[in-house]
């Protein structure tokens, strides 16, 4: 972990993952970062370093990565090792029909045939996978709020089937949904327009926007995320997946160039290789490596022919779901005027999260939003609603009105999940003629602050940006993914836990979406319960400590001088 030690070096930090807590680069000399109360310093650990682009950053930008312990390390890969042996020992059993095997497979006779299943996927699946699978998919029977109740499930053959109970497991503090501004709710000014609107309009449109299922609430909407966003114009989709996966294709094809994070989504993985575009991935949030791509791509061209490229698109994201970390986006910007390039940003987690007015990454570093060609977000997490939406001038919307295949074939929005948009959107902007959105977005932060800071203290390794609402605690070990997220739930606790393949094998985490609609009360009974678990299962693998500060726990200066 580190820590900005002063305004001055705050603006515009480059963050290196370093070995012995030091490490040159190129764009500036490390330094080491330590503060008189964090004792012992960490060993190994990220450090910020001065650079030639401190002039970018308005405001401190503070990430850390701590690094796996190295004997953590070993006992992770022996874990998987040794679940690896003992899943080759039962594929021994059931293939002489000792041990039962519930996996789909292929039948005898269509052995010679194109094989459905990766060998290692199916491997994978049934003997790691499905020990810890009744940590996912449970089912909820309430409205995901900080709150929520689950369906008691069991399973009589170790996770390959459940059964449900018929209980209710009531009152459940809910860390997993992306509700980040509390307004997946059945009750307030959102949920009564929604009900109003579906009154009048029904649920379903039943037709495309191109055909008879343009709402005059579609129109309506797409003027306002325009205006929220301080863009020309808007447009709207019916599921944030495909706004990436089929809008991609339109905008790039073959001849052009992607620069891709490697930690982008899948859907914008999807949708770049379906572009039929080359695509480069550059190191996350590196932007020496992004440089030397763009650099790479101008000099030499296309492949072969040498050609220069006929675009040339840089692919980010505003918050990193998986990390936490946050896009450096004044450096990305520079980059992009520097070499000509396009750039394409995927705020679906940061988009109300972030920024003291909650218009996202943008707003966040105090940004023109007009520097960014492609702006792209999400409903789904601070709307608590659908769909997506793609940003930009004007010019760029009306070609993908005629040209993108979400635009033309998709059935419209539904106009209830339009109108808990609008509402809810109108909230955040004041435009309801109350402060509750603005209120909202100054809680989120306070309670992220609050949520990082607590579990620093208490010992755990923590990724991800200070102001980031998705905050991932390392677990590693693999029996633990499982342990930890059975013992938080025997405690009312809901969380969620990712292990391989949708993380590097050694890097398995928890991943906590903080809300604004928890409370204080909520977020202590919270940490106290994963300080509890965090003992059982020795999780706290930091070696840094640091002490609590007689601080207020909420800084109600977390955003001064919001000029709205």
């Amino acid at each position: 972990m580190t820590e900005t030690p002063g305004p001055k070096a705050a603006n515009g930090e480059v963050c290196q993952r370093a070995k012995n807590g030091l490490k040159p680069e190129r764009n500036g000399s490390a330094r080491s970062l330590h503060r008189p109360h964090e004792w012992p310093p960490q060993e190994k650990e990220e450090v910020h370093a001065a650079s030639h682009h401190d002039r970018l950053y308005s405001r401190p930008f503070v990430e850390s990565f701590e690094e796996t312990p190295m004997l953590v390390a070993v006992l992770t890969y022996m874990g998987y090792g040794i679940l690896t042996i003992f899943g080759y020992l039962r594929d021994f059993l059931r293939h002489w029909k000792i041990e039962s095997c519930h996996i789909a497979r292929e039948k005898e006779e269509q052995q010679d045939f194109v094989p459905l299943y990766q060998d290692f996927e199916n491997f994978y699946t049934r003997n790691l996978y499905m020990r810890i699978r009744d940590n996912w998919n449970r089912p909820i029977c309430s409205v995901p709020g900080a709150k929520m109740d689950l369906m008691e499930r069991v399973s009589p053959d170790f996770n390959w089937t459940f059964k449900y109970s018929g209980r209710v497991v009531p009152d459940v503090i809910n860390l997993g949904s992306y509700n980040y501004l509390g307004f997946a709710e059945n009750k307030g000014p959102c949920a009564d327009a929604a009900a109003q609107v579906t009154m009048t309009y029904g649920v379903g449109v039943a037709s495309t926007r191109q055909e008879i299922g343009n709402l005059d609430r579609h129109e309506e909407m797409e003027k306002l995320v325009a205006k929220f966003l301080g863009v020309e114009s808007a447009m709207a989709f019916g599921m944030g997946f495909a706004t990436n996966s089929m809008n991609i294709p339109a905008l790039v094809g073959k001849g052009c160039l992607i620069l891709s994070d490697e930690l982008n989504h899948a859907s914008l993985v999807l949708g770049a290789r379906l572009s039929g575009s080359a695509i480069r991935v550059f190191k996350h949030n590196n932007m020496q490596s992004l440089e030397k791509l763009l650099r790479e791509a101008i000099v030499h061209g296309q492949p072969r022919t040498h050609r220069p490229w006929k675009k040339i698109l840089i692919v980010v994201e505003g918050i990193y779901s998986m990390e936490g970390s946050i896009v450096r986006l004044p450096e990305v910007i520079a980059l992009k005027k520097r070499y000509r390039a396009y750039l394409y940003l995927d705020e679906a987690h940061s988009i109300g999260a972030l920024g003291p007015r909650g218009r996202g990454v943008v707003d966040y570093f105090g940004l023109d939003p007009r520097d960014v060609d492609v702006l792209m977000g999400t409903f789904t997490k601070s709307f608590g609603a659908a769909g997506g939406y793609i940003a930009g001038k004007r010019e760029l919307i009306e070609y993908l009105r005629s040209h993108s295949h979400s635009a033309v074939y998709a059935t419209s929005m539904s106009p209830p999940v339009v109108e808990q948009i609008i509402t809810s959107m109108k909230c955040i902007m004041g435009e309801d003629g109350t402060t509750i959105g603005c209120d909202r977005v100054r809680q989120l932060a306070d309670n992220t602050v609050y949520f990082r800071k607590r579990l620093r203290e208490m010992g755990f390794i923590i990724y991800g940006n200070n102001d980031s609402p998705v905050i991932p605690m390392m677990l590693y070990m693999p029996a633990k993914i499982g342990a930890f997220g059975r013992e938080m739930l025997k405690r009312n606790i809901g969380v969620v836990v990712v292990g391989f393949p949708a993380t590097p094998i050694i890097e398995s985490r928890a991943r906590f979406c903080i809300s604004a609609a928890h409370t204080k009360d909520m977020l202590n009974r919270a940490l106290g319960v994963i300080s509890e678990v965090g003992d059982l299962l020795q999780l706290k693998y930091s070696r840094r400590r640091i002490r609590p500060s007689l601080a207020r726990p909420f800084d109600d200066n977390v955003y001064d001088d919001v000029d709205d």
